[in-house]
């Protein structure tokens, strides 16, 4: 995931100025913040996992703001942050509401034992 986000700040970095050292100051920073915030991001997700989904979809909201941008047809920025921003506020609100629940445990798909129990119902 680190990686990925790099990338991209590497990317937004080249397509934002001319200065390399600029983009050389913006890659270091991005990472700095990236090693420091890792931890409690993750632990933010894990007990939220309904943040990723927000997440992937203001990825989507702005890579397709940013076609639509290379196509010539510019989407008003303001609509773009308005509609994260209620996202974001109700997903916050909602957190609050149910911040009294008990945290949503994922577990993993494989159940230990499970191929065991395929092959007793096989052998009948």
């Amino acid at each position: 995931m680190d990686l990925g986000v790099s990338i991209d700040s590497i990317t937004t970095a080249i397509g934002m100025v001319n200065e390399v050292w600029i983009m050389h100051v913006a890659i270091i920073v991005t990472v700095l913040i990236m090693l420091v915030a890792a931890e409690p991001i993750s632990n933010f997700i894990n007990q939220h996992p309904s943040s990723k989904t927000l997440a992937t979809s203001f990825l989507l909201v702005i890579g397709f703001a940013m076609i639509n941008e290379g196509f010539g047809i510019e989407i008003p920025k303001g609509c773009i942050y308005f509609s994260m921003a209620f996202s974001m506020l109700v997903s916050f609100s909602q957190m609050r509401m149910h911040k009294n629940n008990k945290p949503v445990v994922i577990h993993e798909h494989y159940i230990e034992g499970e191929d065991k129990l395929s092959e007793n119902i096989l052998q009948y």
